[in-house]
């Protein structure tokens, strides 16, 4: 067994099967709607309180509950924060040695197409979203940027590219990609006027293949990303030898 596959349903506790049922009744309601009183999933789950109140305590802390005490307080439908569901695997996987080629080997091939499904986008926001971004990389062409604003325009593109695929997935991936270098790696690109100036000229040269909906210069560009981004770290790594 992985260590992160399901425990198998027939060994599960009574408590774990609790927790179970009560995420489901969760994502089955909207988020804040009231699930029921102590009393109301005391006598749905047939289960003991102290049963009940361990159950919960492992659904809250997936934030998928919210435990309100007093008048007026029950159980309620929550969601969890996108902070805490992408830091989590990012500290995982730093936790079990993952270096940021092992990133990139995933993130790149997702990134390719969601940049392909970008030019499919039927959201005419996005799209003005998208040409707004572009016009703001051409400015920035003319001046001189700080590493750490460039950090944050490199991550709201590709988040922007991400919702434009529609697809979730890719979203939580590549954004998870993101967190992995940033917070958990502590990398430090664009740090010389070239290398803001290359990733300025890349942005733009993507940016235009999404607006024509060139899928396959979309891709290309993402490609060309990657190498530069591989550069960077070549080059960091012999000036550490």
């Amino acid at each position: 067994m992985m260590p992160f596959d399901e425990p198998d349903e027939t060994r599960l506790s009574l408590v774990e099967r609790t927790a179970r049922q009560l995420t489901e009744m969760s994502m089955t309601a909207g988020e804040g709607d009231f699930l029921g009183s102590e009393p109301d999933l005391l006598a749905r789950f047939d289960v003991s309180r102290p049963t009940l109140r361990q159950a919960a305590k492992l659904v809250a802390a997936d934030r998928m509950i919210d435990v309100r005490k007093g008048q007026g307080g029950g159980f309620f439908a929550s969601r969890p924060n996108a902070v805490d569901v992408i830091r989590a695997p990012a500290r995982y996987l730093r936790l079990k040695g993952a270096t940021i080629e092992n990133i990139q080997a995933v993130t790149l091939p997702l990134a390719e197409e969601a940049a392909a499904a970008a030019c499919s986008c039927a959201d005419a926001g996005l799209w003005q979203k998208l040409a707004m971004f572009r016009a703001d990389a051409e400015n920035a062409l003319q001046t001189d940027e700080t590493p750490d604003l460039l950090i944050r325009k490199e991550t709201e593109l590709a988040r922007l590219l991400a919702q434009m695929s529609g697809n979730p997935a890719f979203m939580l991936f590549i954004e998870i990609g993101y967190t992995f270098g940033r917070k958990e790696q502590n990398l430090r690109f664009f740090q010389t006027v070239e290398d803001r100036r290359r990733a300025r000229e890349l942005q733009l040269a993507l940016c235009d293949a999404v607006l024509a909906r060139d899928e396959e210069i979309a891709r290309l560009m993402i490609k060309r990303r990657s190498r530069m981004i591989t550069e960077w770290l070549n080059r960091d790594a012999s000036a550490k030898a």
